[in-house]
């Protein structure tokens, strides 16, 4: 089968067992609650007579926990796996999970009874789920969401330029979050692919020991296939989120209307020509000027711009082209946005950051008062060029690091609340209006850091070489250290090293 198409029974079986594992656990904490005699939920030590308690929905929803009818078990499928109808059994499991849990309705892939594979092929893959480990030293949503994110990567690899559409990388989400740090209020994605915003906006309140009942989530994506994989992407992590009442174009249909977000983070389909631009020419979200038909950039920038509550930030990744492009009246929007003090930070990335495009990529970060989150920069604009950062994990695929990503958000944060920023010649400079001004509006990172100079350039390279040197000598000092003792224990049971 073709990843695009398998992907769906793998993800639909993942998220399958996720539920199902969830429940049973929760049905261990119930047994217990019941049968324990020191508990106030206490009921008989005797399985027989509190049996009924552990079929009771009140135990399951109360703690979030999503109710699975027996018949949609994980267990229950996989002692029917070799059936030859277990694909309608799966498709009858999803429907009724879908019919016992309003917030999955309509959400669920059933396509399992449709799939054309081999006999018994099913079945192995349940097996080979059900395999997945569990038990005190995991946590099953932790585990089986990082399972799900790295299937989402590798089908996204697969599937190359289609994989872009519900795909964006996780290196380059997590940058969006630690600039932006949302910690609270009202979290949005206008075109949510499989949820990745999201999903990383949250784990960002847990790992900085908020409550992720600290921010609410919300998502549109005109893709119905792709809207179901965030649905699943997000409740197998355990958050909670409005996806809008059905997939739909963010433009002509917007899910909602009276919201204003507190944060907005993006990655919106690149200069996208047929965006049915012609039929919104007097659309109240054009308050710097209308798009042009042919290339939907400026829409998506705007459309956040008009999205934001008074103080609230937006990230979204764009092509380069955005910067600097006048075509169609885009530097005149431009030029508006900027008047406006709506640009807060610009990133120019280097390319070969997506699995789908080689081109390299931007970040934009607006806000619609300079005077919250920080301290007052009206006026004032900060520019980081980042094209050198990253590593090349593939011949084509570059990755930034943790540390470059917390290098980036360390500068935006010290820039904004004016405590030890300084600009640095080649990486990040804070421009006034005037600056931007002398430039044309063009807001192209490079234009304003400047160069770093030749020999400053050469003395880096050469401390850097240094450094590496002397931790490759590290490395191999350990390495014949760990030689000798693979050795020696091999010797213990009996081997030699002459002698394998």
């Amino acid at each position: 089968m073709d990843a695009a198409e398998y992907k769906h029974i793998v993800l639909g079986l993942i998220f399958l067992k996720y539920i199902s594992d969830t429940f049973v656990k929760q049905q261990d904490k119930v047994r217990h609650m019941v049968s324990d005699p020191d508990s106030e939920y206490f009921i008989s030590e005797d399985p027989a007579e509190y049996a009924k308690e552990l079929e009771l929905r009140d135990y399951y929803t109360k703690d979030n926990v999503f109710w699975v009818p027996k018949k949609a078990r994980w267990e229950t499928l996989r002692s029917k796996a070799k059936q030859p109808d277990i694909g309608a059994l799966i498709d009858g499991a999803m429907t009724a999970i879908e019919n016992q849990n309003q917030s999955l309705r309509g959400k669920l892939d059933k396509r399992f009874g449709r799939v054309q594979l081999s006999q018994g092929v099913l079945g192995e893959l349940i097996d080979l789920i059900s395999t997945i480990g569990f038990g005190e030293k995991y946590d099953a949503s932790d585990l089986l969401g990082e399972v799900y994110e790295y299937f989402l990567g590798q089908f996204a690899s697969a599937e190359g330029k289609k994989g872009g559409q519900f795909y964006t990388p996780a290196h380059v989400v997590k940058t969006l979050v630690a600039v932006l740090s949302p910690n609270s209020g009202r979290v949005y994605d206008p075109c949510c692919g499989s949820g990745g915003m999201s999903v990383q906006s949250a784990e960002f309140v847990k790992e900085h020991g908020g409550r992720v009942d600290d921010i609410s989530i919300y998502g549109q994506e005109s893709n119905p296939t792709t809207w179901r994989l965030a649905a699943m992407n997000l409740a197998i992590r355990g958050f909670a989120a409005d996806l809008g009442k059905e997939p739909a174009d963010t433009f002509a249909k917007d899910q909602f209307p009276d919201l204003k977000f507190d944060y907005i983070l993006a990655n919106p389909p690149f200069n996208i020509s047929d965006w049915g631009g012609e039929k919104y020419e007097s659309d109240p979200r054009w308050q710097f000027g209308r798009p042009p038909a042919g290339n939907a950039n400026y829409a998506w920038l705007q459309h956040m711009l008009w999205k934001l509550r008074p103080g609230g930030q937006a990230g979204v990744v764009l092509a380069n082209g955005s910067m600097s492009t006048n075509s169609g009246g885009e530097g005149q929007i431009r030029e508006a946005m900027v008047r406006g003090d709506m640009v807060e930070v610009m990133v120019a990335l280097p390319g070969q950051l997506f699995l789908n495009t080689q081109i390299p990529v931007c970040l934009w970060f607006l806000t619609n008062d300079k005077t919250k989150n920080g301290q007052d920069r009206r006026g004032e604009t900060l520019f980081i060029d980042a094209r050198k950062l990253g590593y090349l994990k593939e011949r084509v695929h570059r990755i930034l690091a943790d540390e470059e990503i917390e290098r980036i958000a360390d500068t935006v944060n010290s820039w904004k609340h004016k405590s030890g920023y300084k600009d640095q010649l080649g990486f990040c400079k804070s421009a006034i209006f005037e600056d931007i001004e002398k430039n044309g509006f063009t807001l192209t990172p490079g234009r304003y850091v400047g160069a770093v100079p030749q020999n400053q350039e050469n003395e880096a390279f050469n401390e850097k070489m240094i450094s590496l040197v002397s931790k490759l000598h590290e490395q191999r000092k350990e390495s014949t250290r760990l030689d000798n003792e693979i050795a020696h224990k091999l010797e213990l049971i009996g081997f030699r090293e002459g002698a394998i």
